[in-house]
């Protein structure tokens, strides 16, 4: 089967919300890492077959096909169209799966995967809300499908997390100790200069803004959420403004350009669960996917799992027995925040330097996504 390689992987800094990208208009932020993309590479602007990104609540300056309005933005040629996908929180990843499934394809050759999201501007559910003047509350009432399947109180996030923390005995406090790690690792990397070379500067923001030097103390303080007594804005992760992006091509894309792959995408997946609990399934989908990859987790170097919730990745801890010091090595969205959009390639850009930085060879992704869903993608560094 043909391969599908990754040249190239890049991001913005993450913005915290109100911070120094709050105001860049989506289509900037997202053409930002475009344009640096192709202008590190030895690719033709018109050569590119596609370019495909990951947006949630896609209203205001993220509507109309934000892929399209990024690369126009960006000064790149009209002849590249663009397309928009939403798999929630695993959008992005989803379009590292579809650029793959094409270069894999022979239908294409050179595609960019990646992502944007501006929190600040157009904060989190605002597509969920935005018909309330219409009449409609949230996506899942007046469904009398959903309602007779999984009752009439819509899904929450934060019941989820909660919910986990419940079945794998996860304390308050165990979370808050989770979670300050997070922040230790990130202020970590950024100190000595780990995202230097995937972070592409913007407006004057040269490293992410969102780590925190923070304490257990302080993180006692904060109050639930939403009467999630174990669920607090310290063990949750961070909204903020955010792009990133990676060039996937082909191995006649590699021999035309003279390119040199880093990475190679050796098995790609996406498998669900009871969306309901609708943070469960990185758990099953990790299981899936390395089955079918005929691999162990033992063959796995570094893991990045998207810390929605701290709960989140300590129940695939638990369950699935992988070393935390292998997992978010870096620190996760806790401490670098959840661009929605932008966090699938975020990622996988991260987990590209870290296998590049430490020598291993092996790096499993996954994210818990709305829907109770969860994406899978293994790289081999080259």
């Amino acid at each position: 089967m043909p391969e599908a390689y990754i040249v190239d992987a890049l991001r913005t800094p993450t913005g915290r919300r109100k911070g120094g990208l709050a105001q860049i208009h989506a289509a900037d932020l997202g053409g930002h890492v475009l344009r640096a993309l192709v202008e590190r590479n030895a690719i033709p602007d018109d050569d590119y077959d596609d370019v495909i990104f990951g947006c949630v609540d896609t209203i205001g300056p993220l509507a109309g096909d934000i892929a399209r309005t990024a690369w126009l933005a960006a000064g790149l040629s009209q002849a590249v169209p663009g397309t928009t996908i939403d798999r929630q929180c695993g959008s992005s990843q989803q379009a590292v799966h579809f650029a793959a499934q094409a270069v894999m394809s022979g239908t294409q050759d050179v595609v960019v995967a990646g992502g944007v999201q501006t929190m600040t501007q157009i904060p989190i559910s605002s597509a969920m809300t935005a018909a309330e003047p219409l009449g409609f509350t949230d996506p899942f009432s007046g469904s009398e499908g959903w309602v007779r399947r999984y009752g009439a109180t819509p899904p929450s996030q934060f019941r989820s997390a909660q919910m986990i923390a419940e079945r794998w005995n996860l304390s308050r406090q165990a979370l808050e100790a989770y979670a300050m790690e997070s922040h230790r690792r990130a202020l970590r990397a950024v100190e000595r200069g780990y995202f230097r070379r995937e972070i592409v500067p913007l407006a004057g923001v040269e490293h992410d803004e969102t780590p925190r030097h923070t304490s257990l103390e302080k993180m006692a303080e904060l109050e639930s959420l939403f009467g999630c007594d174990r669920v607090t804005a310290a063990v949750s992760s961070q909204t903020c403004d955010a792009a990133s992006a990676v060039l996937i091509v082909s191995e006649a894309a590699l021999k035309r350009y003279n390119l040199t792959p880093r990475a190679r995408i050796q098995h790609m997946s996406v498998r669900a669960d009871d969306p309901v609990w609708m943070l469960t399934a990185p758990i099953p989908a990790t299981e899936y996917a390395l089955k079918r990859a005929g691999m162990r987790l033992e063959d796995i170097d570094r893991v990045e799992i998207n810390e929605a919730f701290a709960s989140v990745v300590m129940a695939w801890l638990q369950e699935t027995g992988y070393p935390h010091a292998q997992t978010n090595v870096n620190g996760g969205a806790i401490a670098l925040g959840h661009p929605l959009g932008a966090t699938g390639t975020r990622l996988l850009c991260s987990l590209l330097h870290e296998l590049e930085r430490s020598g291993g060879r092996y790096g499993l992704q996954t994210m818990c996504e709305g829907g109770g869903q969860a994406n899978v993608t293994i790289i081999e560094r080259l």
